[in-house]
């Protein structure tokens, strides 16, 4: 019994030796477990840094850049036919020093003309030879002397404290946070520079007439480049030279300054409202001193620093206002870890199948 016992369990054995072979090759096998393609894992990842820079782009105010040159006014900032008083001015100094001229300076001389032209005309008809045969013989009057002494001071006082005044104004320091234009004057032409703003210079020389006539501007007056400020806000300017004395001046806005070689002057400028406003150097530099001209072009703040980016130059505020804009758009790190996810997901999905075969 234990005999046959063992023979069968023999015989089985070999059963299953031979038969399992067969029933392994009659498997079909498992399908072979890819892993995702570098695309396929990039793709969701790639969507979602695009879909975050979308919004961060459209957070992103564009910066303006484009400048167009103001066309002058005619008879704004420029001489005029047939003028006989100052340009009109467009500072508030200029306002100050043209009420000083024609409301204080014009009738205080006009008066004293007027009266000592008629005590002359009195004096030669009441004392002339045929109605005075026997001439007085009086050598002075003390209430007339007292007189003559007292009023002239008093008139120069009242001349010197607007007078002193005025200057003291136009000395008067800028502010911190004016903007600062260097001005050096050249043979025979000027250069603006900007160091709140890059500190880049703008060479300025006078067109030719036809080109003025194209541009409609006064000839021997327009410039190719002009010096552009800022309307309306204190304008600290630095005036120097590199070769001779030049002297800056713009008649329309007050303001008249030496610029010397080797040495910086210094002086404040507002200007009331937008404009182009002409002037040329005021000092005898050369051969080519009369073909020096000035044109300053006022721009409201926002059209300034378009123009200073124009030029490649730096605006205050620009570099805040670029990085504040990432800041700005939505935040996209969790969208980012739920493509993550959903990968990792479907990989271990692709997986499992392979893991249970």
């Amino acid at each position: 019994m234990a005999f046959a016992s063992w023979t069968k369990s023999l015989g089985f054995a070999a059963l299953v030796l031979v038969t399992a072979p067969m029933a392994l090759a009659q498997t079909p096998p498992a399908p072979p477990v890819t892993a995702p393609t570098p695309s396929a894992q990039t793709a969701p990842a790639a969507a979602a840094p695009a879909a975050e820079a979308a919004p961060a782009d459209a957070a992103t105010p564009a910066l303006d850049s484009s400048y167009t040159p103001m066309a002058p006014t005619a008879g704004k900032g420029m001489p005029v036919d047939k003028g006989v008083d100052f340009q009109e001015q467009y500072s508030e100094l200029g306002e100050y020093a043209h009420w000083l001229d024609t409301s204080v300076l014009l009738p205080i001389i006009v008066a004293i003309s007027l009266l000592v032209l008629a005590l002359l005309i009195w004096v030669m008809v009441r004392y002339r030879a045929a109605a005075n045969p026997n001439p007085s013989r009086v050598t002075h009057n003390t209430a007339i002397e007292v007189i003559w002494t007292l009023v002239p001071v008093l008139i120069l006082v009242g001349v010197a404290v607007p007078s002193i005044d005025l200057l003291a104004k136009q000395y008067k320091p800028a502010p911190a946070d004016a903007v600062t234009v260097k001005v050096t004057g050249y043979q025979w032409y000027w250069g603006y520079s900007y160091p709140d703003n890059g500190d880049f210079e703008v060479v300025s020389n006078m067109l030719d007439e036809a080109e003025a006539a194209k541009r409609g501007e006064p000839h021997q007056l327009a410039v190719d480049n002009r010096m552009v400020v800022p309307a309306g806000e204190p304008i600290r300017i630095i005036t120097t030279a590199s070769d001779v004395i030049h002297s800056f001046a713009v008649p329309s806005l007050w303001f008249k300054m030496d610029a010397v070689p080797g040495r910086s002057n210094e002086k404040m400028l507002t200007i009331k409202e937008p404009g182009v406003y002409y002037g040329q150097c005021s000092e005898l530099c050369g051969a080519r001193h009369g073909f020096m001209p000035i044109a300053v072009e006022a721009l409201p703040r926002a059209k300034f620093d378009a123009w200073v980016r124009a030029q490649g130059g730096t605006v205050k505020g620009d570099e805040v206002a670029a990085a504040a804009a990432p800041a700005a758009a939505p935040p996209a790190a969790p969208a980012a870890a739920t493509t993550t996810s959903a990968a990792q997901g479907a990989a271990a999905a692709a997986a499992a199948p392979a893991a249970a075969q």
